[in-house]
């Protein structure tokens, strides 16, 4: 049952808010803020890092931080096989652009399809902003503040302009204890006044029967949103080798170039940090897009660490319905691919290896909104990754946390708290669909496949059968994990 407890506002109906070019005004709560951990690679070569707009050239690089949204474990890189070290590794997660503020609104009707009619539709909503209430934090801050909701120390690298709407989005990453960092230098050459330097707005419209649908000046450009960035900065390259994942997704290519986007790619490999990608439904165009655009998405799906997709998008890019056999197929065209994950809506998840199937059913909730739970979902495969946990757990943390999410009222602030994620796992409810998972298993198994599905009841599995992994067993070794990010969370603060 989908359904919204606290209606959008009507755009008719709004209170005004500051125009957008209204000046920045300075955040006494930012001056506080210490920088990135201290890298002497990065030092020695004269990079600067830019946190929530200040430099470190402001800052004591070397002084340690107790600050309780900013307090960062020291500790070596992860590895286990799947994480290699390449000096500290002190951000578990990263994501790479795609950073925008959601304007959630009740309309009677979905934007029309035709472009002129969706920018003159949009220009309306722009002429009328809404009041402060109704703004979200939007983008890849949904899978930052999942993941750090999980204990997880989280950046995110991009552009947040200096009008309100950044300042917005600025507190709102703060809050959650989550470092920005800005892709821009001081020595760039960039109009700070243009609108091009603006956050970037994203216009979230809920229509009568919960339908959603999603505007932004990006969608109307023939050219990235921040088509004016030609290169990684010196701050962004700090914090893409301070941390252990990179995650990236189609929508960053309407903030950046493509070249911008593989030199991200490429530099993440180099030194050492594993690539998350999620194509989204980006991916079919992406796929059909310029030359450049087709060559940078190659390069995601061949070299990341992780890929992560619904199964139409999995269908999409290969061309195979079944899911399972899409996502090996992922997996044999990859170089760097260690894992394909298909995300199987109410159903499930399924996360592939090269030598194993992994199969989990999703948990039943009442369900509010649906926007945010992907984010949600790969905030939770991070976890797994990081924690080398068993894969069926993975996806079972995974299921927990985009369920959660779905239960709110949209995402941002409203995505999964870790209360309400271990709340899920001690009910242990999950949506037992036998029929469909047997039809999906029985048609792919090989013999030499190993084959895990999550279910109630433990049963060895066989050359043509699963094995099951009891939800009872599964949870009983998650909550602990979650039980102590609470009890650090708690600390900290």
């Amino acid at each position: 049952m989908h359904h919204l407890t606290t209606p959008a506002p009507s755009f008719k109906s709004l209170l005004p808010s500051p125009p957008r070019h209204a000046p920045f005004l300075p955040n006494p709560r930012l001056l506080s803020l210490p920088p990135l951990p201290y890298s002497p690679s990065a030092a020695a070569a004269g990079h600067s890092i830019h946190s929530f707009g200040l430099t470190s050239r402001d800052t004591d690089l070397s002084s340690s931080s107790a600050h309780c949204s900013t307090s960062l474990r020291n500790d070596a890189a992860v590895s286990h096989g799947k994480l290699r070290s390449f000096g500290p590794k002190v951000v578990d997660v990263a994501t790479l652009g795609n950073l925008c503020v959601d304007i959630v609104l009740n309309v009677p009707e979905l934007p029309p399809r035709q472009r002129d009619a969706r920018l003159a539709y949009m220009e309306r909503l722009s002429a009328s902003p809404p009041d402060k209430r109704f703004w979200e934090a939007g983008g890849n801050c949904n899978v930052v503040i999942a993941a750090a909701r999980l204990g997880l120390h989280c950046a995110t690298i991009g552009h947040i302009g200096g009008e309100i709407y950044g300042q917005f989005l600025l507190d709102v990453l703060r809050d959650e204890r989550i470092r920005m960092v800005e892709m821009t230098e001081d020595g760039d050459a960039v109009d700070t006044s243009s609108a091009a330097y603006e956050t970037l707005l994203c216009w979230v419209l809920v229509d009568p029967l919960q339908r959603h649908g999603f505007c932004s000046r990006a969608d109307f450009r023939e050219d990235p949103a921040f088509s004016w960035m030609s290169k990684l900065s010196g701050p962004a390259k700090m914090a893409i080798s301070q941390s252990k994942i990179l995650f990236c997704n189609g929508y960053g290519f309407d903030e950046f170039s493509p070249g911008v986007v593989v030199s991200a790619l490429d530099y993440a490999i180099e030194v050492g940090t594993s690539v998350f990608f999620d194509p989204g439904p980006r991916g079919r165009s992406l796929s059909n897009g310029t030359v450049e655009e087709q060559h940078a998405l190659r390069q995601l799906l061949k070299m990341s660490d992780v890929l992560l997709l619904t199964s139409d998008e999995a269908e999409s890019l290969t061309g195979i319905g079944d899911p399972v056999l899409a996502g090996q197929e992922l997996l044999r065209n990859g170089v760097r691919t260690k894992w394909v994950i298909v995300k199987m809506g109410s159903k499930g998840s399924i996360l592939l290896t090269a030598s194993t199937i992994s199969c989990a059913p999703a948990f039943k909730v009442d369900v509010m909104d649906t926007v945010g739970c992907g984010d949600s979902f790969v905030a939770a495969v991070a976890f797994g990754y990081i924690h080398n946990l068993p894969f069926v757990n993975t996806l079972a943390i995974a299921n927990a946390v985009g369920a959660a999410t779905a239960m709110g009222c949209g995402a941002g602030r409203h995505v999964a708290t870790l209360e309400r994620v271990i709340d899920i796992l001690r009910e242990s409810n999950i949506q037992e669909d036998d029929a469909f998972w047997k039809e999906l298993l029985v048609r792919n198994v090989k013999t030499d496949d190993e084959v895990t599905f999550l279910s109630n009841m433990a049963l060895n599995g066989s050359s043509n059968s699963p094995s099951h992994a009891t939800l009872r067993n599964v949870v009983s070794e998650l909550l602990p994990k979650l039980e102590s990010a609470r009890l650090e969370g708690k600390l900290a603060c």
